[in-house]
């Protein structure tokens, strides 16, 4: 008898941004189990009746472990809740790797992650032509150490846009960590506390002011710290909507290829051509470039 474990994404917080997959895997399984602590008790209102609901928030990786055991067992299925999105700092890696070797099958359910939900909540783009158009995610070390070549100085070095996780427990440290490896201490920066929360808080500042802003809001967890040039830029416009920009959706000097002829509708103009507008995933040119994009799309 094989078992099942899905891991769920449950989104920054707000109950509303749960994906449609989510909520259908949470009213099949058996059994699931998510962090009071971290996941909006609102989702378990899409647990199917009679399902098992059980707190991780005082569970070791071996309670844990015990119940996909018994998921295999007893031929279960499992919600693994998680905040965000799962493959971010879900402590994910060792989980799947027992639930293979117990034999379970395992699917990731992908979450809104916080970082999407802090750019809404700061009403803008994090990639900007002109001004960033990369995005560094990393953390700060804490109680978990980094990798060789991963300090927080060298990617800082970069000057691009950076969002830093769980990072902000010593926030004049960090403050120090960024200037040292050459942000200026005017580049802009934001604090996202608890990012689509009622209790949602925002703080802008210069980077010079961090430690002190945040110390003052007695922010000490839950919270995204985003630093670089795209959160001061108010300009910056992409070309790919510009008239001379052609790509394969739109060509340049064939503005009829996608014309309705005679009832017929070309290839691409409908499915396909909805990547001109961009989109999570497809870029709306092969070389150049995307649209738009959310995490990962541009």
């Amino acid at each position: 008898m094989s078992g099942r474990v899905w891991f769920v994404g449950a989104g920054p917080g707000a109950a509303d941004l749960l994906t449609l997959r989510a909520v259908r895997v949470l009213g099949e399984a058996d059994v699931v189990v998510w962090a009071r602590s971290l996941v909006d008790p609102e989702v378990l209102a899409h647990a199917r009746p009679g399902a098992e609901l059980i707190a991780s928030d005082d569970k070791t990786f071996d309670d844990v472990l015990a119940i996909y055991r018994r998921a295999a067992e007893e031929g279960l299925g499992v919600a693994r809740v998680h905040s965000g999105d799962p493959t971010l700092y879900g402590t994910l890696n060792e989980q799947l790797r027992a639930c293979r070797e117990l034999g379970l099958e395992c699917e990731i359910v992908p979450g809104v992650s916080s970082l999407g939900a802090a750019a809404a909540a700061l009403g803008q783009e994090l990639t900007i032509p002109d001004v960033s158009q990369s995005l560094i995610l990393t953390r700060r070390a804490q109680r978990t150490s980094m990798p060789p070549n991963e300090e927080l100085a060298a990617f800082a070095a970069h000057g691009t846009t950076m969002a830093l996780f769980l990072s902000v427990r010593r926030p004049r440290e960090l403050q120090a960590d960024l200037i040292a490896g050459g942000y200026a201490e005017d580049t802009p920066c934001a604090v996202v506390y608890k990012a689509s929360w009622p209790d949602e808080i925002v703080i802008r500042c210069p980077l010079g002011e961090l430690g002190e802003r945040v110390r003052a809001a007695r922010i000490t967890t839950q919270a995204l710290v985003l630093v670089g040039p795209a959160l001061g830029a108010g300009a910056g416009r992409s070309h790919v909507y510009d008239a001379g920009y052609g790509h394969r959706h739109r060509p340049l000097g064939r503005p009829d290829r996608y014309r309705k002829r005679a009832g017929e509708t070309p290839a691409g103009a409908g499915d396909e051509g909805r990547a001109a507008a961009g989109g999570e995933g497809r870029a709306a040119a092969d070389g150049d470039g995307g649209a738009a994009g959310g995490e990962g799309g541009a």
